[in-house]
């Protein structure tokens, strides 16, 4: 097979907003074309929220992939902290049989890239020990079951127990990898412990950094009361307070061999399942070694200038997003949301945006106890997706309705590789809205603004689907206040509402209106011989003879119980007659159809007349069943049953 053949490959992570991840992505990015890749990146943001129906919501972009779809994988599943997700990510990858690579994360039947954590934790804790002679250490660890966090505790541990040292549970502090937790960590043993530990180790530098800054806070100097460690050297350790001790790894080679491994897969020529890369072990202030890592005044100053940049294209985008979060939460209806979005997209001018969104994202459904169980949210992907947004090379294109499986609304297949899609889900908690798909994003995606207007996109489509929702229930109010539950036509509240205004103008302008009233003949009868659902039969025919036979702009409703009224403007004694005579027409059809055990009958009167401006429309409701009356007493009761 041509190494250079076209391959789809997705990747599957959390947190793209953390360095780490950052990293080992844009090694993918800059080699995936080379290595004859299209990339499609499906990232969550979860466990940042502290809420798990959110949580729930962003896993769900995991499941959106078919991986039987794809060539191949790559997994950083490492950054999930859920591991039923991480079960059922496996899971299906070996069902596809497609290749997968694992970054910091070994998994036997597939291939692997890593380091050794157990080696350099040894010499960050064997440091500690014999270099600065700690005795009492304390650690900030990631979650206890992910496989890189596991590691570094367990070699962390062992060393202690080489050198007699021994450390207590409360020592040990179970954090997420995220900044929040090195403070929560540094939080948890100045409210545990009488006195500080002499050091600190932390599973990562985001961790560390946020751990030194909270004992800041509490009076504590490092390395001077106390001394930190990092791991991963995933943002410039020459950033923080002092010099931070971490371990130096190749996240971006990581991510470049990713693609590599894949590409000579697909060629019959990888050499072998897993690769273990070099790590080496930075000393620094933070441990208390004297480092002159940085005595330019010209890397001072470079350092100065990217971090004001960084600084200075978060604020600009941060400006951007709230904007834009403002506009779409102040959208009325779809189309205004639709409409700001677009705006945006043009300013953010990606090379392509599609805004996904499932066949039931508007669903009415609400949490309803039934007589069983609570009404279930829609919480997947429908099988097919509707594209509200697509905008390509420039220009916004009619997306349509295509199958979720396709992912994009465009094939793509004849376009050169190296396309890299980031694919990031739409939801409101658990309810599965949709999903957006980017490429060649000016604006920084691996960035918390980011994430934070991936939130507010979705909180605001739901406060559009809660608007229509609340219309489609107000117009559901007002049908049940305005139509006759039973047979589906106006009731008198419908009739008083659908009338006023055309009564108002004919008593204005002196037309004539005729007003009929109808009444069902023997219901009484009726029901006591057959039923009173046999009678409710006969109450639905004379509705259904009414929709069928008033067809000229007349309004009718059913007044009550077996009473029906018909009023029309601009009508004469001969219309008046006609209609007369197609209803009783009507009746006499279903008669002879033989469907009822009854003969349907019903009484009409009817008057014509020009209303006073100030005249109830009532009193020609009155003046009509007069004459109806007239009708019936000429009738015999015997008549409406048969033999």
């Amino acid at each position: 097979m041509n190494a250079l053949t076209k391959h789809r490959i997705a990747v599957i992570v959390a947190g793209i907003d953390q360095s780490y991840q950052s990293a080992i992505l844009e090694g993918m990015r800059t080699s995936a074309a080379g290595c004859g890749l299209d990339i499609s990146v499906f990232a969550s943001f979860s466990g940042t929220m502290g809420n798990p129906r959110h949580d729930t919501g962003e896993f769900n972009i995991f499941r959106l992939p078919d991986f039987s779809d794809f060539d191949g994988a790559v997994l950083l599943t490492n950054t999930i902290d859920y591991p039923p997700v991480v079960s059922d990510i496996i899971t299906r990858i070996r069902q596809a049989k497609i290749p997968a690579v694992c970054i910091d994360n070994d998994i036997p039947d597939m291939l692997y890239i890593g380091i050794d954590n157990r080696t350099a934790m040894r010499r960050i804790t064997e440091h500690f020990i014999k270099v600065h002679g700690f005795t009492d250490i304390c650690y900030i660890s990631g979650p206890a079951d992910n496989p890189e966090s596991a590691d570094r505790l367990g070699a962390f541990l062992d060393v202690m127990k080489e050198h007699g040292l021994s450390v207590d549970d409360e020592n040990i502090y179970y954090g997420d990898f995220r900044g929040p937790s090195g403070a929560a960590a540094a939080e948890h043993f100045l409210a545990v412990r009488e006195k500080m530990p002499q050091a600190l180790i932390c599973a990562n530098d985001v961790m560390a950094a946020t751990a030194i800054n909270r004992l800041a806070e509490a009076g504590y100097k490092v390395p001077g009361d106390i001394a930190v460690s990092g791991f991963d050297n995933t943002y410039s350790r020459h950033n923080y307070q002092v010099e931070l001790t971490t371990v130096d790894r190749p996240l971006t080679l990581s991510g470049s061999l990713a693609c590599k491994m894949l590409r000579d897969y697909f060629a019959k020529t990888l050499s072998g399942r897993s690769v273990v890369l070099d790590m080496s072990v930075l000393f620094a202030e933070s441990c208390g070694c004297s480092t002159a890592s940085v005595s330019d005044i010209e890397e001072y100053r470079r350092l100065n200038y990217n971090n004001y940049r960084k600084f200075e294209l978060s604020e600009h985008y941060l400006s951007d997003f709230n904007r834009l979060s403002c506009d779409l939460l102040g959208c009325n209806s779809f189309n205004e949301y639709i409409a700001s979005l677009k705006g945006f997209v043009k300013q953010m001018d990606p090379g392509e945006f599609y805004f996904c969104l499932c066949e039931n994202w508007d669903d009415e459904t609400v949490v309803e106890p039934t007589s069983h169980q609570e009404v279930k949210i829609p919480d997947s992907y429908t099988e097919s997706v509707i594209t509200a947004v697509a905008y390509k090379n420039g220009e916004f294109l009619e997306g349509g309705t295509f199958p979720t499986s396709q992912l994009l609304p465009f094939s793509d297949a004849d376009e050169p590789a190296g396309k890299f899609f980031y694919f990031v889900p739409l939801h409101f908690g658990e309810r599965c809205l949709g999903y957006m798909a980017i490429r060649d994003c000016k604006v920084p995606l691996h960035n918390t603004v980011f994430q934070n207007w991936c939130i507010s996109i979705s909180n605001s489509l739901e406060n559009i689907r809660k608007l229509i929702n609340m219309d489609f229930a107000v117009r559901r109010l007002s049908r049940l206040y305005t139509r006759d539950t039973f047979s589906g036509i106006y009731n008198r509240n419908g009739f008083v509402e659908a009338t006023a205004e055309l009564y108002r103008k004919c008593a204005e302008e002196h037309r004539e209106i005729m007003l009929m009233f109808i009444d069902l003949d023997g219901l009484k009868v009726i029901n006591d011989t057959y039923g009173h659902s046999v009678g409710d039969n006969a109450i639905s025919d004379i509705a259904e003879i009414l929709c069928d036979t008033c067809v000229n702009n007349e309004i009718f409703c059913r007044f009550g119980g077996d009473e029906f009224i018909i009023f029309s403007a601009d009508s004469s004694d001969l219309m008046a007659k006609k209609l007369t005579k197609q209803i009783g027409d009507a009746i006499n059809s279903i008669n002879e159809s033989g469907v009822n055990p009854y003969e349907l009958s019903a009484s009409t009167g009817y008057v014509i007349a020009v209303p006073e401006p100030d005249e109830d429309l009532f009193n020609f409701v009155t003046a009509a069943d007069k004459k109806m009356y007239i009708e019936k007493r000429k009738k015999k009761l015997s008549r409406y049953l048969k033999s």
